[in-house]
């Protein structure tokens, strides 16, 4: 089993990337229903900016991104890449993605938020793509994240979070006033509203 890791890994990109090439066809892959053999760790991250390394320098092909993002599975607190033949470990240090650009559109329940991500997905903000926020340690600020696909989640820039601010509201949850903002219908709470001023 390890000799066979050992020549999964030494495939490396060229090969990881044409497994994934081969299984990609038209829409996303269905890497949900892949259940390949582990193949062992690769020299892989996704930084906290959203850059993606490999063997510690950051891959400089956004085709190549693209194709590796659309890959990408996550298992409770491990991401793997995952073709129908091989599934590899990489290291993520926050979010899979970035959220990079937000365009405001009408929807049926009224505004929608769409955001593109690094990879160039736009997701519209609404039931099933939910909006997130967390204490930031140490800062008394917020880190916001945007739900892509399968418990993949894109962190939210700092920009965009300032442009939320902008449009936020403040409603009443279970008798407390909380600052929020609504996309696709739903209401989604940043912080009690009185603590505002820690965040924005």
């Amino acid at each position: 089993m390890a000799n066979e890791r050992q020549a999964n890994n030494r495939t490396g990109l060229d090969g990881l990337a044409s497994n994934a090439r081969s299984a990609s066809g038209k829409g996303p892959p269905p890497v949900h229903l892949w259940n390949p053999p582990f193949c062992g760790d690769l020299d892989m991250r996704v930084g906290s900016d959203g850059t993606w390394y490999y063997l510690k320098t950051p891959i400089g092909r956004p085709a190549l991104v693209k194709l590796f993002a659309s890959v990408l599975k996550r298992e409770g607190e491990k991401y793997f890449l995952v073709t129908p033949v091989e599934k590899v470990g990489i290291t993520v240090d926050d979010a899979a993605f970035m959220a990079v650009e937000l365009r405001v559109g009408e929807g049926a329940g009224g505004r929608v938020l769409h955001f593109r991500t690094n990879v160039d997905d736009w997701v519209a903000c609404g039931p099933g793509h939910a909006l997130r926020f967390e204490p930031e340690p140490g800062t008394g600020g917020l880190k916001p994240y945007l739900h892509v696909r399968r418990d993949l989640w894109a962190k939210v820039s700092r920009a965009l979070f300032y442009d939320l601010v902008d449009m936020g509201e403040e409603r009443e949850l279970e008798g407390e006033p909380m600052f929020g903002i609504v996309s696709g219908g739903e209401f989604y709470p940043m912080a009690p509203a009185d603590s505002l001023r820690e965040f924005a």
